[in-house]
């Protein structure tokens, strides 16, 4: 099938380009070539973007066609059981009308740390009906208990060809509680013996003192921002900064808890989520690549939408418009290593989101889908 999008300005995942045509053919994005084409849609007064990215989910049955409805065409998973992985995987591989996913598979954590009491709450909803829903998808799963534990437990994630590693570093302080958590040594050696086999390793700390553990131990990226913004939040910023680490943002997870509660403005984050950005806001004036993630789960934050809040909050921090697109498609490919997608340009898969409007001057303009290819597929919306 080729498809002709024709007269449409693009933000081609790093940069605005003025009215021009875009060509599907098959699963690829070509350049115009004047041969027949099967459709021909007009994108006068429409902006074509790279398919997003969301660098922090958590995907559970029916989330990733959720996802692509919004226009989110890949999914980075935080952390899934390897049924539940498997399951999404096949999903993935053959249909059309769900995103992609890449994932950690099972995280590394301390026994009975983070997310542990999740899991089982998680477990307990399946056992009282929600089967359906959770499945296999919740569970036991194994834990380190210190470095001895680190190479055993890489090679058991490559079996179960993760794309790479999580690490939990959490005392559950933020969470009104307190739990077991990993120490800069457990961390470090889990962190030598992934890059050893390639992987590439987020950690999951969501305090300035975790996040220390985090860069000691030498991880390349951060699952979320921290909570705890202070005086010490800039320099932090830098340190990040320059070890040359990446951020997954999540500022939508922080608003939504933030929020549990309250009658909150619908632009005000409060609590945890100022804390949030204030350091997405330092993290930009030190020169971190921001990824866009909003840490979607089948509750809340909602997969797909929540993407489009989070663009919203990213801005609200202190990215451009353009900086906030980049941050939701070329900025993500680059750091995961995703060199097929992300951006606008010959050769390269046709994942790509039409709205209405003009996002590059009004980010909510993301929201006005007009249409959404997957592989050069349109989806039926």
């Amino acid at each position: 099938m080729r498809t002709l999008i024709r007269d449409v300005n693009v933000f081609d995942g790093e940069r605005a380009q003025s009215a021009k045509d875009v060509l599907i053919d098959g699963g690829v994005i070509a350049e115009p070539d004047g041969r027949a084409v099967d459709a021909v849609v007009e994108g006068a007064g429409k902006t074509l973007l790279p398919g997003l990215i969301d660098a922090h989910t958590h995907a559970f049955d029916g989330n990733l066609a959720q996802a692509l409805e919004w226009g989110v065409t890949t999914e980075l998973d935080m952390f899934s059981l390897p049924p539940n992985l498997a399951r999404q995987r096949a999903l993935a591989a053959e249909r059309d009308d769900v995103a992609d996913i890449r994932s950690s598979g099972t995280l590394a954590t301390a026994p009975g740390g983070h997310p542990s009491q999740l899991m089982a709450a998680l477990g307990d909803a399946a056992a009282f009906g929600d089967a359906a829903a959770f499945g296999d998808a919740v569970g036991p799963f194994p834990t380190v208990a210190g470095a001895g534990d680190a190479e055993a437990f890489v090679a058991q994630r490559l079996a179960d060809g993760v794309d790479f590693l999580k690490i939990v570093i959490d005392d559950g302080a933020v969470h009104g509680t307190k739990l077991p958590a990993l120490g800069v040594e457990a961390v470090a050696a889990l962190t030598d013996a992934a890059h050893a086999a390639g992987l590439q390793v987020i950690a999951h700390a969501i305090t300035a003192a975790e996040v220390a553990i985090a860069l000691d131990a030498g991880v390349d990226g951060l699952a979320h921002v921290w909570t705890d913004a202070g005086s010490d939040t800039a320099a932090l910023a830098r340190r990040v900064a320059a070890q040359g680490m990446f951020v997954a943002s999540t500022l939508v997870y922080f608003e939504v808890i933030s929020r549990q509660g309250s009658a909150a403005a619908d632009h005000a984050v409060h609590g945890i989520g100022d804390g949030a950005a204030q350091v997405a806001r330092a993290l930009h004036e030190a020169g971190v690549p921001l990824l866009a993630g909003t840490d979607a789960t089948p509750f809340a934050p909602v997969h797909g939408e929540s993407l489009h809040r989070e663009l919203e909050l990213l801005t609200l921090a202190g990215l451009t418009d353009e900086e906030a697109l980049a941050a939701a498609t070329s900025v993500p490919a680059r750091h995961f290593g995703l060199a097929d997608r992300g951006r606008i340009a010959a050769g390269l898969r046709a994942d790509l989101l039409l709205v209405d409007g003009d996002p590059m001057h009004d980010i909510t303009a993301t929201r006005a889908i007009a249409a959404v290819w997957r592989g050069g597929i349109r989806l039926d919306r």
